[in-house]
């Protein structure tokens, strides 16, 4: 297994696992089927977690990972996990990205009779086995804290949003960091478009403020991707040494630049897709090995800034 970043958070599902799952892959002739429906595999995040997961059962020559990707589009989602149903999967992981519901996705699992591990986004409207993700709102509370504190209560804050508008994972993000810096001085503006959550998206915007805006004092972004694009579009404009960044998810590229002498990124929330895709492996495992597994279960998401931030840099990481 690879190091703290990814032991962290399996750390609280393992137990469940450690007596079941080896014996059940191992000793059992049979072939192990796992369907891997991705929504979206357009970005760094959700392709470390589809590795993740294959990475992880790997280990075990009888398990089969079916990944599928349904390149943003709801209907195909609904269609890929009919499909690994149709290929008798054991059990699904799925991953849903930026959508908010998939209920007849999730009637067709229940429908068929196995467990499904939702990772990252709790999907509305349906019923699930078990759910393995990050306290959105409490990484953003953290966030804030951090720059509140570093601002001294008051300075203009720029931020970077994902989209779109109902996506409640960037809005618990976004809302968490606000419900600090809104008791400051510190003056917040948002960007007026979406950043989709990728580095381009993160430049664009990044750009666009620093046209509108003589002077920065901090920027956050609902991901470390789009971070690091406007980190770099700060660059481009020689105005590293104005403002510093603060993102969400403890991305590896993050992780370097925070880890970086002279670096004006200066924080982040740990949300590692690596570290959640294992846990979600091995949670399904367990479910699969007869374990009554919690419905619920929050990773710890601790802040990341320099001072720690060797203690969750790990350069295997696949995210």
């Amino acid at each position: 297994m690879k190091r703290t970043v990814v032991v962290f958070g399996i750390l609280l599902v393992i137990a469940l696992v450690v007596a079941s799952v080896a014996p059940m892959a191992m000793a059992q002739k049979k072939i192990i089927r796992i369907g891997m429906v991705n929504f979206s595999q357009c970005c760094p995040y959700f392709i470390g977690m589809d590795k993740a997961v294959k990475e992880e059962a790997a280990v075990y020559p009888n398990i089969e990972v079916i990944s599928t990707d349904a390149n943003g589009d709801a209907e195909k989602l609904t269609s890929d996990v009919e499909d690994v149903i149709a290929k008798n999967v054991d059990g699904i992981i799925l991953s849903g990205a930026w959508l908010e519901a998939a209920p007849a996705a999730l009637e067709a699992i229940e429908k068929a009779g196995i467990p499904v591990v939702l990772v990252d986004r709790k999907l509305k409207g349906g019923n699930y086995t078990s759910w393995v993700g990050p306290d959105n709102y409490g990484i953003g509370v953290q966030d804030g804290q951090y720059i509140a504190e570093r601002l001294g209560g008051k300075g203009l804050l720029v931020v970077l949003r994902g989209g779109p508008a109902d996506n409640s994972i960037g809005l618990d993000r976004t809302n968490g960091m606000l419900s600090v810096v809104q008791k400051t001085d510190i003056r917040v503006e948002m960007a007026p478009d979406w950043g989709g959550w990728s580095s381009d998206g993160g430049f664009k915007l990044m750009e666009n403020m620093l046209a509108k805006f003589d002077k920065i004092d901090a920027v956050f972004c609902e991901n470390d991707s789009m971070c690091l694009g406007a980190q770099k579009a700060i660059a481009d404009a020689g105005r590293s040494d104005e403002m510093f960044l603060c993102g969400v998810d403890g991305e590896k590229a993050a992780l370097v630049a925070i880890m970086t002498e002279g670096s004006n990124y200066a924080c982040t929330g740990l949300n590692n897709s690596d570290q959640i895709g294992r846990a979600a492996f091995h949670r399904l495992m367990a479910i699969l090995a007869g374990a009554e597994a919690p419905k619920d279960t929050v990773l710890p998401s601790p802040l990341i800034t320099k001072d720690n931030v060797i203690k969750f840099y790990d350069p295997e990481s696949v995210f």
